[in-house]
């Protein structure tokens, strides 16, 4: 499985409302808010965040910036406007 890409669930949007104070977000919420499976937000760390063999650590929590560039991640249309950095190559 680890090469599968788990599918976005396109029938749930981000229209969940942000508690008011609230800072961080586990993974569970993470996923929830943006409509995507754990799986799905797992694979999306692995491909651009810990994807220099080191590995996620066990224990992870977001901000709302997070949860912004992890749906510009999950994105299937590219926007024209912005550019995006090459995949990182392994030594």
């Amino acid at each position: 499985m680890e090469n599968e890409v788990p599918q976005k669930d396109t029938s749930r949007h981000m229209n969940a409302t942000l508690k008011p104070g609230q800072e961080f977000f586990v993974e569970n919420e993470a996923a929830e808010l943006l409509g995507i499976s754990r799986d799905r937000l797992h694979w999306l760390l692995d491909q651009n965040v810990f994807n220099d063999g080191a590995g996620k650590p066990s224990d992870l929590h977001f901000r709302v910036a997070d949860l912004v560039m992890i749906e510009f991640w999950d994105r299937r249309t590219p926007i024209a406007k912005i550019m995006r950095m090459p995949k990182k190559v392994s030594a």
